[in-house]
């Protein structure tokens, strides 16, 4: 089974479908031009997929078959049935990058790299792959860490790697939902209207709903927020550091880590 075949089909699915419904409907009104910024968010995720390609090879996947044939990992020493241990798998996981997503916002090192994810001026379906490669290559790092300290399956890998790819791409996303049907997905799941009060300018709003995938984790720690200050087509997304279309060109994005952005953004507690 090519799992990166697999991946690969439904990123494209996934990202052309809700790229369609934008053109449609939208819940936010856009400031800049949708075709630019999708070259430059593309262009990042362009650059970002091939390193990991050269420096990492079959990268999680791989780290999951590695660890599967040497028995490393909490998982390959208990016997679970197939679905409970995919289920607990997809939780650690999801519950660490969490954890990872909180941390970035605390260490200004991180943020340094970060804030070119949170310098999007709109949010839309290419907004959930803007990152500095370097915050790629780190992120790819503490994942793989972990799936050698789980022991996952490499199917439980390619299911989570699934989900999180669709849902960084649902959960930035333009799209409005009915208020009632909103509600009940954050009961249990990320929802674009939770997810873009994180990419508010404010800066207890930016440092708030750190989730990808559950909602549950940001009400149990304390991080979550329901409203922001604005209603939700008037939230200013970005952060006052870059305002203009020409402080986030594609060539500024990789260099932006060397601007000091920390003081009025890094979460604190």
């Amino acid at each position: 089974m090519d799992f990166n075949q697999i991946r690969l089909g439904l990123f494209l699915g996934i990202f052309i479908l809700l790229l369609l419904l934008e053109n449609f409907m939208q819940r936010h009104p856009t400031v800049d031009s949708k075709p630019r910024r999708l070259g430059i968010n593309l262009g990042l995720t362009a650059v970002n997929v091939i390193l990991l390609r050269l420096i990492f090879g079959g990268a999680a996947v791989g780290a999951a078959y590695f660890a599967s044939e040497r028995g490393w990992g909490v998982l390959n020493y208990l016997d679970l049935p197939a679905w409970l241990e995919l289920g607990a798998a997809v939780m650690f996981l999801d519950f660490s990058i969490y954890l990872q997503h909180v941390l970035v916002h605390m260490v200004p090192f991180f943020w340094r790299f970060h804030v070119v994810h949170h310098s999007d001026l709109d949010l839309d379906v290419s907004s959930g792959f803007r990152f500095h490669p370097v915050e790629i290559l780190g992120s790819m790092l503490y994942k793989i860490g972990l799936i050698l300290a789980l022991g996952p399956s490499p199917v439980a890998v390619v299911v989570f790697e699934a989900i999180l790819n669709g849902m960084a791409q649902f959960t930035h996303s333009n799209l409005p939902l009915p208020e009632k049907l909103d509600a009940a997905l954050r009961r249990v799941f990320v929802t674009p209207d939770m997810h873009r009060i994180h990419h508010s300018v404010e800066v207890r709003e930016t440092n708030s709903n750190y989730g990808f995938n559950f909602s549950l984790w940001d009400r149990m720690l304390g991080t979550y927020i329901e409203q922001a200050k604005k209603p939700q087509p008037e939230i200013m997304i970005g952060v006052e550091a870059f305002r203009r279309p020409e402080q986030v060109t594609f060539l500024k994005l990789l260099a932006m880590p060397m601007k000091n952005t920390a003081q009025s953004y890094t979460q604190s507690r």
